[in-house]
């Protein structure tokens, strides 16, 4: 579940991973994702995690942000 942030406006997840590898092939599968929306999220990433922010231009997430998430959802599940 990506968590809904104020000031700035954002959502953000964190994605844990029990090998370092896993978040390599993670990353390229995001930055093909980011070229194809147009949608650039600020990434940091360490041993066992990535995390996530996506600031919103509006009010609420619209739906180029919220498929963009759900994509990277499904990216997390299929490793």
């Amino acid at each position: 579940m990506w968590n809904e942030r104020e000031s700035p406006l954002r959502i953000e997840k964190r994605f844990e991973f029990e090998q370092y590898s896993k978040i390599s092939k993670f990353m390229m599968k995001i930055e093909k994702l980011c070229k194809e929306r147009d949608v650039y999220p600020n990434i940091s990433f360490g041993k066992n995690f990535v995390s996530l922010s996506i600031f919103l231009d509006n009010k609420e997430i619209s739906d180029k942000e919220k498929d963009f998430s759900m994509d990277i959802d499904k990216f997390y599940l299929e490793d």
